[in-house]
């Protein structure tokens, strides 16, 4: 029997996510259907738990959600019965806030497959990623302020940023809901997929990020997320470093050859045409 493999976490250790990994993805399902999938501090210690994996061994991560009721549900917010023992000393800490904010810190990028209800603490999570596909099933919002409180792990200034102020605001102070055609239509789905074809459309994503350089797709990941001013500066570090790698000398004297060799076939081909003239089309005898 072989020894496990110690750069891969152990799936028995989670109770709320069911965890499958490979060699360059790790899958993250969200798994309490009998609670519509509500975020409670044993599924945020997990999601720490799967952050300090991938910061040390960084691959792709895509959550998604499980069934509840016979239908798919990302999560319907945060555990309401926690949440409302949590006092002044609990905000402070930023319990989500902090979870998500690794999550979206994360070396590669998230992708996260919504099917159902993503509601409060399930959207905030769900802004963290890098990538939203969802299913038309999709319900997405923030009712924090109906229950007295703010979103306050990321949604008052990450929806700004991915949708602008005004439907930001729309989500935010009047509690509206949307959904997946109009979260496609402002931004906050990069597609919409059939149920049955969401997880196989992360699967794809993860396979096209997966063919680009990890250590290119990682440092475009971090400037992008540095602010206006410290462009172009930060660009022009980061280009510094890719331009010495291996990978970039590898994959751009690949990309030669393979346009080389495109060229070559081509100019056999039109050699071989006029080396060997079709026949000239005659008419027919008519003497």
């Amino acid at each position: 029997m072989s020894a496990p493999d110690p750069t891969l976490l152990d799936a028995a250790d989670f109770s709320t996510l069911t965890i499958t990994e490979s060699a360059d993805r790790l899958h993250a399902q969200l798994d309490r259907p009998e609670v519509r999938n509500a975020i409670d501090a044993t599924m945020i210690t997990e999601l720490h738990a799967v952050c300090a994996h991938l910061e040390h061994h960084p691959k792709v991560l895509i959550l998604s959600g499980t069934e509840s009721g016979g239908k798919g549900i990302f999560a319907s917010g945060a555990d309401i019965g926690q949440l409302r023992d949590r006092r002044r000393a609990d905000a402070l800490r930023g319990v989500n806030s902090t979870a998500f904010e690794r999550l979206a810190k994360l070396p590669m990028p998230v992708i996260a497959a919504l099917d159902g209800y993503a509601l409060g603490g399930g959207a905030e999570l769900a802004w963290a990623a890098d990538f939203r596909l969802g299913t038309p099933a999709v319900k997405i919002g923030q009712p924090e302020t109906g229950l007295g409180i703010i979103p306050a792990a990321g949604a008052l200034w990450r929806l700004r940023e991915l949708t602008g102020e005004g439907v930001a605001k729309e989500i935010l102070l009047a509690g509206r809901i949307l959904d997946a055609q109009e979260s496609l239509d402002h931004g906050l789905l990069n597609a919409v997929h059939p149920a049955a074809e969401l997880l196989d459309a992360a699967h794809a994503l993860a396979d096209r990020i997966g063919r680009q350089d990890p250590l290119a797709v990682r440092i475009s990941k971090q400037v992008f997320s540095m602010p206006r001013e410290a462009h172009p500066q930060v660009d022009n570090l980061a280009q510094a470093i890719l331009f010495e790698s291996e990978a970039k000398f590898e994959r751009m004297q690949a990309f030669l050859d393979r346009r080389e060799a495109k060229t070559a076939a081509k100019d056999a081909e039109k050699t071989a045409a006029k080396a060997d003239p079709k026949p000239a089309q005659t008419s027919g005898d008519h003497g």
